[in-house]
């Protein structure tokens, strides 16, 4: 979860509140027929999101440690509720996990882009290497991507011994992989995974 810039209205949300349903689920994105019934196969039920959820998210992206009594103050309900909704949400799947974020800097390593593209293009074969990339703890985030290449990873290493570590495990030794292009970041101006809905008016 991460802190929020500015400061949106307090009734921002309204306008979306009671007809449009949310589901953050990682690699399940989308509102489409068959993602819904992937999500109901995984024990996953879409759920309708109110504007007290609405609202409870956007604070909760800000900080996942406020305490309850201070989310139900800022929301306007009571504690029971507050704790009743936050669970409801952690249950259906749209809160996937609470967890801290580390700021790169302080620590050594590599954050490094890569760009992955297929020699066979078919849909077990790209689902094959994307099982075996999201396996490897260095790979941070993974997606598959058109037009360009068939895949893009984000990936931290603790160094480039690591790195070249896994360019042998998991590029090099992939018969199926044909081009890999790799950019080292050197500087990461804004990092912000928060999900935002559109401002009201």
């Amino acid at each position: 979860m991460a802190a929020m810039v500015g400061k949106a209205p307090r009734n921002w949300y309204a306008p979306f509140a009671g007809r449009v349903k949310f589901l953050v689920m990682r690699q399940m994105a989308g509102n489409s027929i068959a993602n819904r019934l992937r999500l109901v196969q995984h024990g996953v039920m879409p759920i309708a999101l109110d504007a007290v959820d609405l609202r409870l998210l956007a604070l909760l992206q800000q900080d996942c440690a406020r305490a309850n009594q201070d989310l139900a103050e800022a929301v306007g309900i009571s504690p029971a509720t507050a704790l009743r909704r936050v669970r409801r949400l952690v249950d259906a799947g749209v809160i996937e996990r609470q967890v801290a974020l580390v700021d790169p800097a302080a620590v050594d390593g590599l954050s490094v882009l890569a760009e992955v593209t297929l020699d066979r293009q078919g849909a077990e074969h790209v689902a094959a290497f994307e099982a075996r990339a999201v396996a490897e703890p260095a790979v941070q985030q993974c997606y598959r991507v058109s037009p360009g290449p068939d895949l893009v990873l984000m990936l931290w290493l603790s160094g480039m011994a690591d790195y070249h570590a896994l360019v042998q495990r998991l590029f090099t030794q992939d018969a199926n992989v044909r081009n890999v292009k790799s950019y080292f970041i050197t500087h990461r101006a804004k990092f912000d995974p928060a999900l935002r809905w559109p401002a009201q008016g």
